[in-house]
């Protein structure tokens, strides 16, 4: 299984995502969990994933994608598995709570870049295939890492209002 966590809005973006997971891993379920996280806002997402990646089953792959630096060199495009399940996204800091809190942690780097890769859009052409590959049985054999530093304080909770569903319910962190 699939999972997309992104900050895309409404819009074509989810869809071509979901298009590529479909080429490139035929029959494997695609289920959009977010596509409204607050926009760049990695943080947030950092503090919301926990709440809900314990509903999947076991090496489920989360493609996270909330990426204000995509295409510079701030941030480098990690696989993790964290107790059990795939995340795939960059090296932002969108992990942090979720390593932190586990039992079992281990990141690597992406090193493999594909022939079109976008300057804007490496949710679609490197993190979706690299989703794809991990959901079909391929696992990194070279290139594991420290988790990514993070930058300034991250309590384990925050009293902040994260997320507003479309009922208006307020997530805190």
């Amino acid at each position: 299984m699939i999972v997309l966590c992104t900050d895309f809005g409404p819009g074509p973006y989810t869809g071509q995502m979901q298009a590529v997971l479909h080429q490139q891993a035929p029959g494997v379920p695609v289920i959009s969990l977010f596509d409204d996280l607050p926009c760049w806002d990695i943080r947030a997402a950092a503090y919301l994933l926990p709440a809900y990646v314990s509903e999947f089953p076991l090496d489920s792959v989360f493609l996270v994608v909330v990426d204000p630096g995509v295409g510079g060199d701030s941030r480098e495009p990690v696989i993790a598995r964290i107790d059990g399940r795939w995340y795939v996204g960059p090296g932002n800091g969108v992990f942090h709570l979720l390593a932190s809190r586990a039992s079992s942690v281990h990141f690597w780097r992406i090193d493999w870049q594909p022939e079109q890769l976008s300057a804007s859009f490496h949710g679609r052409d490197l993190f979706a295939p690299i989703g794809a590959r991990l959901a079909t049985g391929w696992t990194p054999d070279s290139n594991e890492i420290n988790e990514p530093q993070v930058a300034g304080e991250w309590p384990e909770d925050l009293a902040q209002i994260l997320y507003i569903d479309h009922y208006g319910n307020a997530i805190s962190g």
